[in-house]
């Protein structure tokens, strides 16, 4: 692939550089990259693909790559050599509290070891020997997958799929030296492919959640929300589906609030009026100081529940899916409102993966979406571009501009780094992808300066190394 920029928006964007010409994430991990504001670092985690530069001696590489924002150099580490081709093994990494960085990451199901690595000092080029944990007690040899790093009262937690693949975790009170398996946070039994896809965020006291019960191609998914913090795992109103979570039997996820049911329409009078929802799948999710939730979810549109035949629903072109935003203010409930048109599925084989939504961290009337329909009026382009949407009435309605324009490749799977409130660090890949494990795309890095409006108490300060 051409090593080329996008044409300049009309928005006046600096043009945005490369900082790793062979890489791709998945979206089920965080953070997959993180700013460091006293050392002037950003780091972001990503998979070499076989089929990408170079990709004969880097294919399957899960790496890391350390932006100087002084400077603009970036540093491509290796955390494990030819681990896997498959974006689903890109590391989530936690900045410690002495200074050295931790990374987790797994295979794609195909072994039963999470991995990590932890850095020198202050120095997140260089890394100390990779250490295991082996689930396969736990799972039988049914393997594992992703890694998502969140602290709560002291203690870090690293939720993966794993057992019967539903969600579970490791905890570790060594700030991730050591690691042992702590149990199942949902359990159901399953339909196709796996149980639910979860979305994480977290503040040093509290765990909020959204997750689905199974795979949207296998199942008419709704959507739902809940949170953990020291009383136990709770649904949105702070009623309690399980005291011990983690301990004992879990619950289902169906226990706990609906955020988008599956089958549910929009009201009239607003866009999208009496569309059925389903298939939904989550995006992303942020909560700001204030405790305001911000979540994003994909849905079908007017799409009924999976088809009896799985092959058949596998291989299914859906070609109409929507974008939700949904938003959570402190001691009220959930209000869900359009956002964009997402089109068509992006893999024919993965019917559900769009270009998908970041939210700012930092502001959450912010989002950054990658969308092959224009969402100013509506109109089919011939690739993925990256938008900037902003609202000014939580979510209800949203003012769009360019951020790529007239691009040769898809820009895809937006991250919004956090860290840093004073700048927006906004990551995408771009290139052509013919499936998670075969693609031809580059890590992009964009820097923008921080709405003027916004101030450092608005939102959940990221976390900086306490020194």
């Amino acid at each position: 692939m051409p090593r080329r920029h996008d044409s300049p928006s009309t928005s006046d964007h600096p043009t945005p550089i490369v900082v790793n010409d062979n890489a791709a994430w998945c979206w089920f991990q965080d953070e997959r990259a993180l700013v460091d504001p006293v050392a002037g670092l950003l780091l972001v985690g990503s998979i070499a693909s076989t089929t990408g530069v170079d990709g004969e001696r880097r294919g399957g590489n899960v790496e890391v790559t350390v932006v100087d924002l002084t400077t603009g150099r970036a540093d491509v580490v290796v955390l494990h050599e030819r681990l896997e081709s498959d974006d689903h093994d890109v590391p989530a990494l936690w900045h410690r509290p002495d200074g050295r960085w931790l990374a987790m990451y797994t295979r794609h199901k195909t072994d039963d070891l999470t991995r990590w690595r932890i850095s020198e000092p202050d120095d997140p080029r260089h890394w100390g020997p990779e250490q295991t944990f082996d689930w396969s007690p736990h799972t039988g040899g049914s393997g594992v997958t992703y890694a998502n790093l969140h602290e709560l009262d002291g203690r870090l937690y690293c939720f993966a799929r794993a057992v019967n693949d539903d969600q579970c975790a490791l905890v570790s009170d060594d700030h991730g030296d050591t690691w042992r398996y702590a149990g199942k946070l949902f359990t159901r039994p399953k339909v196709g492919y796996v149980n639910g896809y979860t979305r994480y965020t977290s503040t040093p006291t509290r765990i909020d959640l959204i997750t689905t019960d199974h795979h949207p191609r296998d199942y008419d998914n709704s959507v739902y929300h809940g949170f953990l913090d020291a009383d136990g795992l709770h649904r949105t109103d702070g009623s309690i589906v399980d005291p011990h979570p983690l301990s004992g039997d879990a619950p289902s996820q169906v226990d706990l609030t609906s955020l988008v049911a599956a089958g549910s329409t929009l009201p009239e009078g607003g866009r999208w009026p009496g569309v059925r929802l389903g298939h939904g799948w989550t995006v992303d999710l942020r909560r700001a100081a204030d405790g305001t939730l911000a979540a994003i979810v994909s849905a079908r549109a007017d799409d009924g529940p999976a088809h009896p035949d799985e092959a058949t629903e596998r291989f299914r072109p859906v070609l109409d899916h929507r974008f939700l935003s949904a938003r959570l203010p402190p001691g009220g409930d959930w209000s869900v409102h359009p956002l964009a048109l997402a089109g068509a599925g992006l893999l024919p084989h993965e019917q559900d993966y769009t270009g998908l939504v970041a939210i700012d961290p930092d502001d959450l009337d912010s989002v950054y979406l990658s969308s092959a329909i224009d969402p100013r009026d509506d109109t089919t382009l011939p690739h993925h571009e990256i938008f900037h949407g902003r609202t000014t009435d939580a979510g209800a309605s949203w003012s769009w501009t360019p951020v790529t324009e007239h691009s040769a490749h898809d820009n895809l799977r937006p991250i919004v780094a956090p860290g840093d409130p004073s700048t927006v660090s906004l990551l995408w890949f771009r290139g052509s992808m013919a499936s998670s494990q075969d693609y031809r795309c580059e890590a992009v890095l964009l820097r923008l300066p921080r709405a003027p409006h916004l101030s450092r108490e608005a939102v959940t300060p990221a976390r900086t190394p306490r020194r």
